[in-house]
């Protein structure tokens, strides 16, 4: 499978939000982002500009009453578009780490492009939000991603202080773990399992 290309869109569209994610793994980490919610845009934008992805999220959503569904539903977009631009993710390096500080944090990030969701997500907060992001779906973001992306990803703030800090370590080392595991392995013929297929 060739390195150029591998780029997707996924529309989700319910009663109470409309998202649009459009994605190319091999980019330069331009991004376009508007959910609705701030610190969430920020987030995702730093796992674009980290993992070298182009990314466009548009989003709106039924945030008059809470941030929840805007802000699960364009997980869930976003894994689904990963899982897509992967194709059948022959070549790639498929599992990854990164270890990310921001001043007095430091986050670990572990991926495996496995096929198979699942989330361990180890991490406290002290506030009850960040810029309109609730810290308790912080941790739903890494669940829904791997849900729909068919990955296993391992999320931990191993110390910190500040939420700001611990919350962009995190999605900073999310996006460098993705970039490392979606690579093409020169030396990988065909899918990276011994099962022959993920």
């Amino acid at each position: 499978m060739a390195a150029t290309g591998r780029s997707a869109s996924v529309k989700r569209q319910t009663r109470e939000t409309s998202v649009l994610v459009e994605l190319s793994i091999d980019g330069t980490g331009a991004a376009e982002l508007n959910t609705g919610i701030g610190f969430y845009d920020h987030m995702l934008h730093h796992v674009a500009h980290h993992g070298l992805f182009d990314l466009t999220v548009q989003a709106t959503g039924d945030v008059h009453i809470d941030e929840h569904h805007t802000v699960e539903d364009v997980a869930l977009a976003l894994g689904q578009t990963f899982d897509k631009a992967l194709g059948d993710r022959a070549g790639i390096v498929r599992m990854a780490d990164a270890f990310v500080t921001m001043d007095e944090a430091l986050a670990h990030v572990i991926v495996d492009l496995s096929g198979r969701p699942y989330c361990v997500f180890d991490a406290q907060f002290a506030t009850p939000s960040m810029g309109g992001l609730g810290t308790s779906l912080v941790a739903h973001i890494f669940e829904s991603l791997a849900i729909q992306l068919r990955a296993n990803i391992h999320a931990r703030v191993v110390y910190g202080r500040d939420d700001h800090h611990k919350a962009e370590a995190l999605f900073k080392a999310l996006g460098r773990a993705l970039d490392a595991a979606t690579r093409i392995d020169p030396r990988r013929i065909g899918i990276p399992s011994t099962k022959g297929s993920l």
